[in-house]
């Protein structure tokens, strides 16, 4: 008897149409999930991305070219929600990280624990042109750096974003912009944070972190925020142009690089203190496919050289002292193909120990879906104090929901 009303309880749901599948107006690179509540009081959207990544590199003894070694990795694997609460004005942004690079870091400072949060943030639109910032996001830094990892020309940053940005921190921000007549506009963005990154749970450590960042676009706002991505892809039918300067201070800085790199700690377990000053210097152009991006950064320090209590005995850290160019252009073609190039150039004070170095690269991509879903690659030479030292070529891809 049970078995037949089983039979016929089958029957039943193999003859009853059910959608299965629910069909959404949203489209690729829009979103996984774009949601808004009936009373308007919140949205959400949800958008996971990663990229893939094939590494070729060559490494030169002094003589010669070694052998290639290759690897293969996940880049970047993040998952994104934003939206606004209660209010359009009231938005907020949370992204975490699950690649192994975007979780490492773990010590005693963050209670030795993965670091998967990249942002958790929100934005208020207090008033006109303000805007009140709150949690943990991206310094207002170098272009570079606050353009999005899913945003880029080439396969990833260049040498001078990785030695001297000061990326993510928790903290506040006040924005505003200003218009100075026709279309020629002034942001200003102003930070108070802690100054030792992101997801410092033990501390604070030291002293406050302060930035102020000023931005001008004489000929008006790009199309779809185009100034913070890169590739004209856009097409700009007109120049466009944003000149920036960021100047940020890291008082009693208690890591090599203010945010980033080892904590200077001495040997009786107390932690050696030293100001640190960061400036930026940059600029984004475009026109009709063609895009330009220069910066120069620089960093200084009261005393480059961890000590003892003493004041003596190095401690063996050093914090990274230089400056560093970064120039790179593009040209877009019509077929959606583009051919970029970038020089980089990095001189650092002789304390450091780090050797002057200058990087050359060439790189090739193919947007599908803009920077939704794209192919890449690129090749760079570098040398070291005028020496050859290595060959890399990198091939990849992003996929973005």
């Amino acid at each position: 008897m049970k078995f037949k009303i089983a039979l016929v309880a089958i029957a039943l749901i193999a003859l009853t149409p059910i959608n299965a599948q629910e069909i959404s107006d949203t489209s690729f690179g829009k979103g996984l999930i774009n949601f808004v509540a009936k009373d308007s009081s919140f949205s959400v959207k949800f958008a996971p991305r990663f990229q893939v990544r094939s590494i070729s590199a060559w490494d030169h003894d002094g003589n010669q070219y070694g052998s290639p070694e290759h690897n293969f990795i996940v880049r970047r694997a993040r998952l994104k929600f934003d939206g606004f609460a209660y209010s359009p004005k009231l938005k907020y942004k949370i992204e975490l990280g699950l690649s192994n690079r975007d979780i490492s870091g773990a010590n005693q400072f963050n209670r030795n624990t993965p670091r998967y949060i990249l942002d958790a943030v929100l934005k208020w639109n207090f008033s006109g042109n303000w805007e009140l910032w709150a949690g943990q996001t991206k310094l207002p830094g170098n272009v570079e750096r606050v353009v999005s990892s899913g945003n880029l020309q080439l396969i990833d940053r260049s040498l001078l974003n990785s030695r001297f940005n000061i990326d993510r921190d928790l903290g506040i921000q006040l924005r505003h912009k200003t218009n100075l007549g026709g279309e020629f506009l002034m942001r200003e963005k102003f930070s108070i944070s802690q100054g030792e990154g992101r997801n410092v749970t033990e501390g604070n450590e030291g002293g406050l972190q302060y930035t102020a960042r000023l931005e001008f676009l004489p000929f008006g706002t790009f199309k779809s925020g185009g100034d913070y991505v890169q590739s004209d892809l856009k097409r700009e039918e007109t120049p466009k142009l944003m000149v920036g300067f960021t100047y940020n201070f890291n008082e009693d800085a208690v890591r090599e690089r203010g945010f980033a790199g080892d904590y200077m700690i001495r040997a009786d377990g107390s932690i050696y203190e030293t100001d640190q000053t960061t400036i930026f210097a940059d600029a984004m152009f475009k026109y009709n496919g063609f895009s330009f991006m220069g910066e120069y950064a620089k960093r200084t320090a009261d005393d480059e050289i961890a000590t003892e209590l003493d004041g003596i005995t190095p401690t063996g850290d050093i914090v990274l002292t230089g400056d560093a160019l970064n120039l790179q252009a593009g040209y877009l073609f019509k077929n959606n193909y583009e051919i970029a190039a970038r020089f980089t150039t990095l001189d650092f004070e002789r304390v450091t120990n780090a050797l002057p170095t200058n990087q050359y690269t060439l790189g090739a991509s193919k947007y599908i879906v803009g920077h939704k879903l794209k192919v890449q690659s690129d090749i760079s030479y570098t040398t070291l104090n005028g020496n050859d030292d290595s060959i890399r070529f990198r091939l990849g891809f992003d996929i973005h929901f």
